[in-house]
């Protein structure tokens, strides 16, 4: 059966602009105590979902400021930063939808509080944070302003308390805003330029086909 190009290029478009919302939470996996952690130990740290699209795993430091640390996509390619690999200091996989991190010897600047993200219809969804410092370290950690002091980002979120609630001041959502641009451009940008390439060569072999 013949496949109309008109009709394919509403169902490429819909699949880019059209997505539900996202579950996300962290548990710890390694320590079993994580307010025990120690300098050299290995972290494990797990993103549940209801996806399998793929996540990204970010870290913010005590000043507020965000860090990428790896992205995994749905074949279980893990991104590191610089575009590697691999990394020295992580490691990260996939199964189903658990998304894992490692930070194979922790140090003082692992430190913070660790999110994972995920970008759907548009909108960048992070997970509540979790703390992550070394024993009498905690108190150093700003304290988190009351939600009616919380500025918003500029990824909104359909629903969902735990949703673009990370406190943060105009530095922090300097870096959120690029944060943002760099997930959606990565994401969306790719995945529809890839749909609108099999659309253009769906439509090519419908027109030789139709001549002949």
């Amino acid at each position: 059966m013949d496949t109309s190009p008109a009709l394919l290029l509403l169902l490429t478009l819909g699949f880019c602009e059209y997505r539900h919302g996202v579950s996300l939470e962290i548990k710890v996996r390694s320590p079993k105590d994580i307010g025990q952690l120690r300098v050299g130990q290995r972290l494990e740290l797990e993103c549940h979902t209801d996806r399998s699209s793929g996540a990204s795993w970010i870290r913010q430091d005590r000043s507020g400021t965000l860090h990428f640390i790896v992205f995994i996509n749905s074949f279980s390619r893990a991104t590191f930063e610089g575009s590697q690999r691999t990394s020295p200091r992580f490691e990260a996989s996939r199964e189903n939808t658990i998304y894992r991190l490692a930070v194979k010897s922790f140090t003082p600047q692992d430190e913070g509080r660790y999110f994972c993200v995920m970008s759907l219809n548009l909108m960048l969804h992070f997970s509540p944070g979790q703390h992550v410092f070394l024993p009498g370290q905690q108190h150093l950690h700003p304290a988190s302003p009351s939600p009616a002091k919380m500025p918003s980002t500029s990824c909104p979120s359909p629903g969902g308390p735990s949703l673009f609630s990370i406190p943060a001041d105009s530095r922090m959502q300097k870096d959120l805003d690029s944060s943002c641009l760099a997930f959606l451009c990565v994401t969306s940008a790719g995945l529809c330029l890839l749909l609108l390439q099999l659309l253009a060569t769906t439509i090519v072999l419908h027109q030789l086909k139709a001549h002949h």
